[in-house]
């Protein structure tokens, strides 16, 4: 997403597309990963800001950010979504053309410097939805676009397959899904696996909710799956998983362009500097009335 298209701007590579959207299959999670030098925070902020106000104001790429609560810190991840490798090009295009209306050639790239320098490293991986073992997961876009939306917090297991193994591996989700969807208090949980930049099997489970209590309480594993299930559970993800790291994260509004169909449904949070736009100009009205009457109470009788 952004790096693809900071690096294209860098090469001046500029074209116009139609803007990106929400598909009925939104077959691919576009994800941009960086880690940010503590005393450069403040910089790498105001630069994404000025990023997202760019594509937001000339209608150009659209994405979610989320920063770590409790993983590695400093990290961010921009995530944009794609129907198919197509869309890659077209967001890169229309992310360009965004940024260099709203600032100029010039200025673009000494930001696209600017921000390389905030940055301690930086990552992109493309991930394929897996719904196949993704549990309780939405039917349609319209809902998945609403539960994005009234999201708040996400957590995200990032589990390495054995090399070999991942047959076995699917086949572990797929009964937990089948199981989880027959209990009526399991929690829907989507899956990913990265396809491109990735360094062998990657497999992404990610639970959303739309504040930190909605964790407590959940159905375990165990709970879902009954003791023999658990046991067999445990002895094949033993044997197939290689290692596993979880991270809590949660949503960026001030740092997100994302697809309309998510922004409606919580304007108020996903469009912040929106509602302070449309509140400004009262608020100047109000104060430059304010003086003017104060000032004509404070004139000297003549």
């Amino acid at each position: 997403m952004l790096r693809k298209a900071l690096w294209a701007l860098a090469a001046a590579v500029v074209c116009l597309a139609a803007p990106v959207s929400m598909r009925a299959q939104m077959e691919y999670l576009d994800v941009y990963s960086v880690k940010v030098k503590p005393e450069k925070t403040a910089e790498f902020n105001a630069l994404a800001r000025k990023f997202t106000e760019a594509n937001r104001k000339f209608n150009g790429d659209r994405w979610l950010a989320t920063e770590t609560i409790y993983g590695e810190g400093g990290t961010f991840n921009f995530v944009g979504y794609r129907q198919d490798y197509a869309d890659i090009d077209k967001s890169t295009e229309v992310f360009m053309s965004a940024l260099q209306k709203a600032y100029g050639k010039d200025a673009a790239e000494k930001m696209i410097h600017d921000w390389d320098n905030c940055l301690v490293s930086s990552r992109s991986e493309l991930r394929r939805r897996r719904m196949d073992l993704s549990r309780k997961a939405p039917s349609d876009a319209a809902a998945l676009a609403k539960m994005i939306g009234e999201s708040r917090v996400l957590r995200t297991t990032t589990v390495h397959v054995r090399p070999g193994r991942v047959p076995e591996f699917e086949a572990m989700l797929k009964e937990v899904k089948e199981a989880g969807e027959k209990n009526p208090n399991a929690q829907p949980v989507l899956v990913s696996q990265a396809v491109e930049g990735n360094k062998g099997a990657t497999f992404y489970i990610t639970s959303l909710r739309s504040s930190m209590g909605g964790f407590d309480k959940n159905l375990t594993t165990k709970e879902i799956l009954g003791d023999e299930g658990y046991r067999k559970f445990q002895q094949v993800n033993g044997e197939t998983v290689e290692s596993a790291e979880s991270a809590l994260s949660h949503f960026s509004p001030e740092l997100s362009n994302p697809p309309e169909e998510i922004a409606q449904v919580a304007a108020d949070f996903w469009r912040p500097k929106q509602v302070v736009a449309a509140a400004a100009p009262k608020t100047k009205a109000a104060g430059a009335k304010a003086a003017e009457v104060k000032a004509t109470a404070e004139k000297p009788p003549q």
